[in-house]
């Protein structure tokens, strides 16, 4: 399994932008495809967005697309995903992923902490 510590929450108005990362120890970061899901209070956590171990293709979830990007440095070990045009709406707690497949990305044996990210209005 890999280790995953998120990081770049934090606090900000409606409009405004945050960029999450995610690093990944160990030397294996380039053979998992790697996801971004979040939690609010009181509700089920949620894909956010995936993408695949060389970088070459990124899935959104249909609520995030067009103001969410996923990218990955394999050399850095790190996965990010910054967020534009911030709702309310998009207030959770952030959880980075790794996985084998995208398939599998859901039930991912490997998760981070979460980050907090809160959008005032």
């Amino acid at each position: 399994q890999v280790q995953l510590v998120e990081s770049g929450g934090g606090l900000v108005q409606a409009g405004g932008s945050l960029r999450l990362s995610c690093a990944a120890s160990g030397r294996t970061f380039s053979s998992y495809c790697m996801g971004w899901f979040r939690q609010a209070p009181g509700k089920e956590r949620e894909f956010v967005a995936a993408i695949t171990r060389s970088g070459g293709s990124t899935y959104y979830a249909d609520s995030v697309k067009g103001r969410f990007t996923i990218s990955r440095d394999n050399a850095k070990n790190t996965v990010y995903l910054q967020m534009n045009s911030l709702k309310p709406e998009d207030t959770a707690v952030y959880y980075c992923a790794a996985s084998a497949s995208l398939a599998t990305m859901r039930v991912a044996k490997s998760w981070g902490q979460g980050t907090q990210v809160t959008v005032s209005s």
